[in-house]
């Protein structure tokens, strides 16, 4: 015991030793407070010796292979806990079906204690360490991430580090007049300097929270408020901020957590006369979290928050040497997909993949087709403006196109956030709904059906194409279709997003073996995909990824290789049925799916329709 405990010191000692200097060197130049910076570092070895032995040894094996989540096993789902099983102990009674999907990966939508109806979808943390009463308990979350752990199934949480809810405990101190917690917020006794912010600082939400700032008439004051007026946000300026936020953080990994998702990124740091977005600061912070983590939990992934192009948001996995985010959303790929199937055009979407594929190996994006939130239509304008489609009019039309009124659409769903006066709008609906799955079963329209589900398996396949990480939300492997009720629930009606929140249909899912109904065609063909990538090593992260020409707008064709091994996926985002001239004349390929070969030159692809090909292996004559 006394061997193990000298060499588990041992252990600390090395990490410590290699991050040491780098971490002093960055707290000290953001605060220049040696004594704060001790106390952390006694934290650090504190959270350390309380690791249990079983995620103690989980990070050692991760240490020894660093590229463990860039495999082609990988494939994600998130949920919210309650809509996908009511609570933690009924997710862990869940896992065979995780397992059934082929997900090894699952993502906790936020479960920490929030207030009632002003939680932001649980993005209003009031206790960072107490789980909501109705999901749970801290000891059921730690009983769950330990049997996903026997079932290989890592576990990511939300961890909203920007700002708290107004009942959290500094809030509420801070509101009574407490000079030491009104100092880890903004506060101000005038609008003057709050005016000079809003000079400078966007809005997130110009028409449900317009302004960065809220007047708190009982303590005569302003609070900054960036996303909502309950949600106050923590100035990163003062060192105990970041200290305690640090404490929550290596509290929670020490619950069993794999990976945590760091909220809001880009905000985290304030500064007077700059619009408040991605200074140089944030950087300083999310490098200093990358180094805590190796010294305390290096089996623990970041997974950065960050809504911006790829391009721009590649600061935020650092440098080879100085890494910061182990993962990032791919936000605008799947906006410009969506985009693709709105105008059946993929141009844009083939530049975007390649500006992707251009990065370097060991930047790792998350992709998916839609998640809890809204989807906004980011998109690069400066390309499609050379088309001459203006910006606002083409908002205007995917808007439409996604609610059914234009374009020939069989999408249903509802707008968010829309602005009478820019025009502008996000969306809202599952994958299903925005496929036409939905209209089709209202209608009862066979044909109908079959084509929507066909979009819909194609668009999956496509993005397992794509370099990265496939995350599926729930309910999205059986087709689930949007949720209407959320109009009868009054903290919810107003808040468009949770038609596409709604509870996992576990009815329906009981359909995934019978091959005839929708769901069983949507979970069987979806399976069978996600085996060909999990047995296919052209699908690891490293390997090279390219688009190809096939010479015609509606279809997109992806090229990856490696270690020998070559793939080539075809995807027609047409109605129409197509032929491929993608000229691939290299030798013989087979259809992935089929068994049928083949050349990859003028391939017919039907309408909604997709094909993995293989190179076959040169066979060598005698």
């Amino acid at each position: 015991m006394k061997q193990d405990m000298t060499e588990q010191e041992s252990i600390y000692e090395k990490r410590l030793a290699r991050h040491h200097d780098e971490l002093r060197w960055l707290y000290m130049e953001l605060y220049d407070n040696s004594s704060m910076f001790a106390e952390l570092c006694d934290n650090l070895h504190g959270f350390y010796d309380e690791r249990n032995g079983e995620l103690k040894k989980r990070d050692l094996e991760r240490e020894k292979h660093t590229d463990w989540y860039q495999q082609n096993d990988m494939l994600g789902m998130m949920f919210y806990i309650d809509n996908f099983a009511g609570n933690m102990a009924g997710v862990a009674k869940k896992l065979d079906y995780l397992e059934k999907s082929n997900v090894n990966y699952i993502h906790l939508m936020p479960f920490l204690d929030t207030p009632e109806g002003r939680s932001d979808g649980g993005y209003a943390v009031s206790d960072f360490r107490k789980v909501q009463e109705r999901l749970g308990t801290m000891e059921e979350l730690e009983n769950l991430t330990a049997a996903c752990r026997k079932k290989n199934i890592n576990v990511c949480m939300d961890f909203v580090m920007n700002h708290t809810s107004e009942e959290h405990e500094w809030a509420r101190k801070a509101r009574q007049g407490n000079g030491e917690y009104m100092s880890r917020y903004f506060f101000f006794d005038n609008d003057s300097i709050p005016q000079m912010y809003e000079k400078t600082v966007p809005q997130v939400f110009p028409t449900t929270a317009p302004g960065n700032f809220t007047w708190l008439p009982d303590i005569g004051h302003y609070v900054m408020t960036s996303f909502y007026p309950y949600q106050w946000d923590l100035n990163y300026k003062n060192p105990r901020v970041f200290n305690e936020m640090m404490y929550n953080f290596l509290y929670l990994a020490n619950r069993g957590i794999d990976v945590i998702r760091i909220d809001a990124v880009p905000y985290i740091w304030k500064e007077l006369n700059t619009n408040c977005r991605n200074l140089k600061q944030v950087h300083t912070i999310v490098r200093m979290m990358r180094i805590i983590s190796e010294i305390v939990c290096p089996g623990v992934l970041l997974l950065g928050e960050v809504v911006m192009e790829p391009e721009k948001v590649v600061p935020y996995f650092g440098t080879v040497d100085k890494p910061e985010c182990h993962m990032l959303y791919n936000v605008t790929t799947m906006a410009t997909t969506w985009h693709t199937v709105a105008t059946r055009d993929v141009r844009l979407l083939k530049k975007q993949l390649d500006i992707v594929n251009g990065l370097p190996k060991e930047y790792v994006f998350l992709n998916y087709l839609r998640c809890h939130d809204d989807i906004g239509w980011g998109l690069d304008y400066t390309t499609l403006q050379s088309e001459v489609i203006d910006e606002r009019s083409h908002k205007r039309y995917l808007n439409n196109y996604f609610q059914g009124y234009e374009g020939e659409s069989n999408s249903r769903g509802e707008l968010y956030n829309a602005d009478p006066v820019t025009g502008d709008a996000r969306f809202c609906g599952t994958t299903a709904s925005m496929c036409g799955i939905e209209k089709a079963g209202f209608e009862q329209d066979d044909e109908a059906m079959e084509r929507a589900i066909r979009l819909d398996v194609m668009l999956h396949a496509y993005m397992f194409m794509q370099s990265g990480i496939p995350v599926l939300y729930s309910g999205d492997e059986i087709g689930q279709v949007n949720d209407y009720t959320y109009k009868e629930v009054q903290n919810k009606m107003a808040d468009s997003r949770y038609i596409h929140r709604g509870a996992m249909n576990w009815k329906l899912a009981e359909n995934i073996n019978d091959k005839t109904s929708v769901e069983g065609r949507i979970f069987h063909r979806l399976s069978e995909l996600e085996k060909i990538r999990k047995t296919e090593k052209a699908f690891v992260c490293q390997a090279d990824t390219w688009t190809i020409d096939t010479y015609d707008d509606s279809v997109l064709c992806i090229g990856r290789y490696y270690e020998g091994e070559k793939i080539i996926g075809i995807f027609n985002f047409s109605e129409y049925d197509k032929t491929a001239w993608i000229n691939e004349v290299d030798g013989m390929y087979t259809d992935m799916v089929s068994g049928e070969t083949m050349k990859a030159s003028g391939v017919n692809i039907p309408a909604y329709s997709f094909m993995y090909l293989k190179k076959n292996a040169a066979i060598r004559s005698a």
